[in-house]
């Protein structure tokens, strides 16, 4: 029962400190605050472009130009050929005759020109419709498929391919090291500001070790205010990532000016979101205040 005393009375002093030091308090919580928000901005940007990457990566597409005088015989030797690429995950044989009928659904100018032509005039090349496990390694699965013989071509956007996800991969490790970098400013920040709280303290802290206390005895409530003020500065920046994504995501109908461009679902996403922050709240609201006592008072 002891430890459970001394816990409720560290919790009670702990409680009574954050309104006595009332605007110091304050100054604790709104710097939490602002800065949470700065970090839940990023971490919903960098979610976002991981997803962005991710449905990019799973939509590229290899397109393989097949000779127009094969026969259906070499065209299966083909797809065997293809079938045993290591980094295949799916592929579509499309004949020129079909894509020449998808072409003419698609636009009226190609259905004038097209609408006519037998299957000799017809100047279309027959393809494979191929999607990759690995998009990092598109371009080794392209030179693999240059090499079976009946391809003529393959195109796949080289060069385009890897730049976007050099630049998406740019972006998502930029942004982690943004949060990262925030977490630890704001730490220190709170670690200042609850110094101030400290000294003004000083006296109550010495009477406590003329009468015995240990350096845990002193060091809790401290740490336990850290803790409060953590939860207090974390709730306005997980209301906001709650409510604000929730409507963001109706607002853009799920997209960001096309449908490439695909938002994260807002469940359970927002909670996740708001858990880390509480998570980060907590920490950086207690890891401010235990460096506090530790280093400015020489505990």
């Amino acid at each position: 029962m002891k430890p459970f005393r001394i816990l409720y009375r560290n919790i009670r002093d702990a409680l009574k400190s954050i309104f006595r030091n009332f605007s110091l308090s304050i100054a604790s919580i709104s710097c939490i605050t602002i800065t949470l928000i700065i970090v839940a901005i990023s971490m919903i940007l960098s979610f976002n472009v991981e997803n962005v990457t991710n449905l990019i990566r799973k939509d590229f597409t290899i397109i393989a130009f097949l000779d127009n005088k094969l026969t259906e015989e070499e065209i299966k030797q083909v797809e065997e050929k293809i079938t045993k690429l290591d980094n295949i995950d799916e592929y579509k044989y499309e004949n020129k005759i079909e894509i020449a009928e998808s072409m003419q659904d698609s636009s009226d100018v190609f259905k004038t020109i097209m609408e006519n032509w037998d299957e000799e005039d017809n100047p279309l090349q027959d393809t494979f419709l191929i999607k990759v496990v690995d998009a990092e390694n598109i371009n080794i699965t392209a030179n693999e498929l240059k090499k079976i013989e009946g391809i003529t071509v393959v195109r796949y956007g080289e060069g385009i391919v890897e730049n976007l996800l050099s630049v998406f991969g740019i972006v998502e490790k930029s942004l982690i090291v943004i949060v990262l970098a925030l977490i630890v400013v704001t730490a220190f920040l709170i670690s200042n500001t609850i110094k101030l709280t400290i000294f003004s303290r000083k006296r109550e802290i010495e009477i406590m070790r003329l009468v015995g206390a240990s350096n845990l005895n002193i060091k809790l409530p401290f740490i336990i205010e850290g803790l409060f003020l953590g939860v207090l500065g974390s709730l306005i920046p997980i209301i906001l990532v709650i409510y604000g994504y929730r409507a963001l995501f109706k607002y853009f109908e799920g997209q960001v000016f096309t449908p490439f461009l695909q938002l994260v679902q807002p469940l359970p996403f927002v909670y996740i979101v708001s858990s880390l922050l509480a998570l980060i709240g907590v920490f950086v609201g207690m890891w401010g205040s235990a460096r506090a006592v530790k280093k400015y008072l020489k505990i």
